[in-house]
């Protein structure tokens, strides 16, 4: 089949690459402006767009979709389909009538849960022990359509953002070439209407998500530590120095027993555990930090932040901002 892939990130790469060494036919690929990045803010082609001139694939980077006639700029590329991978933009009607059979968006989310732009992050902060991809036939709405197939994984205990989102790209990847052999065979696209009543929402992430509350259950605390990583980090500030969460246990009461102290306040370095790391108090109990990053430093062991003076007590985390 002819495809028109449209996606951005590294996330949208395998899936990219799966579909020009497979037997159909990538005759276009739609990605966003190159935009400036990274602490020199020059100006970079996004991931997808690499990937494709790489294969000498045409690239095509509107600034915008509503109100101009780049549907018809699509549509003399004959596309049997459409395939969406994190594209960042959400289709006008005029683009999604363009392809003979429809368009597919390959979902980080068992959907309904999570539509929106940050799926991966939000099921872990919101403490999910499993998630997965969906291939939705597109619609008007913002991941709202029929579902086509879907395909559940499992959420680890060290699962981060990054570690689940390369699991899923890969994993979409094989779902959706499994989705286009159906399609061709049945010369159609079958979806089952989601039950919109179960829909939740994953908001695209904003760097102030990243600021820590104390109060918050050790569990919580852990799972927006794994959800924020790599973007846009989760911190706090200890002894004038801000520093990056990156990863931390939970620790049960009988492990604390020798720590606990009803006056330690949520924020605490309340103590040292020889060959972990620096223990802090929570909402509910107490965590080991095992990994961090202090501003303007490396990433630290917990043994190195406590052999180095980085945390001890009595330090106390506190937003970064007043």
């Amino acid at each position: 089949m002819r495809i028109i892939f449209m996606g951005t990130p590294d996330f949208a790469v395998p899936t990219l690459e799966r579909l020009i060494e497979s037997r159909h036919e990538v005759v276009c690929v739609v990605t966003q402006p190159d935009r400036p990045s990274g602490r020199g803010q020059q100006i970079h082609p996004p991931p997808v767009k690499q990937v494709a001139l790489r294969h000498n694939i045409p690239v095509l980077q509107p600034e915008k979709l509503r109100g101009t006639d780049f549907h018809r700029t699509l549509a003399a590329y004959q596309p049997d389909v459409i395939v969406v991978v994190a594209y960042g933009k959400i289709l006008p009607p005029e683009v999604l009538a363009v392809p003979r059979f429809g368009c597919l968006n390959v979902h980080a989310s068992l959907l309904p849960k999570y539509r929106g732009a940050a799926p991966v992050p939000w099921a872990i902060i919101r403490g999910e022990r499993k998630t997965g991809v969906t291939i939705m036939h597109m619609d008007e709405g913002l991941d709202t359509g029929g579902i086509v197939a879907q395909s559940e994984v499992e959420i680890l205990d060290d699962d981060d953002a990054l570690s689940l989102s390369n699991m899923l790209s890969a994993l979409g990847a094989d779902l959706l070439l499994q989705t286009l052999d159906t399609i061709e065979r049945d010369q159609k696209i079958t979806s089952t209407p989601q039950d919109h009543t179960k829909a939740t929402h994953a908001p695209l992430l904003k760097k102030s998500d990243g600021e820590l509350d104390w109060r918050m259950t050790s569990e919580e605390i852990i799972c927006r530590i794994h959800g924020l990583n790599p973007w846009p980090g989760c911190f706090s500030k200890a002894g004038g120095k801000v520093f990056r969460l990156m990863d931390a246990d939970k620790l049960i009461a009988r492990e604390t027993a020798d720590l606990a102290d009803p006056r330690h306040k949520p924020g605490e370095v309340a103590g040292i555990w020889p060959g972990r790391g620096p223990v802090v108090r929570t909402g509910d109990g107490y965590i080991v930090i095992t990994r961090a990053q202090p501003a303007g430093g490396k990433v630290l062991t917990g043994v190195d932040l406590i052999n180095g003076g980085h945390l001890r007590p009595p330090m106390q985390f506190e937003k970064t901002t007043a």
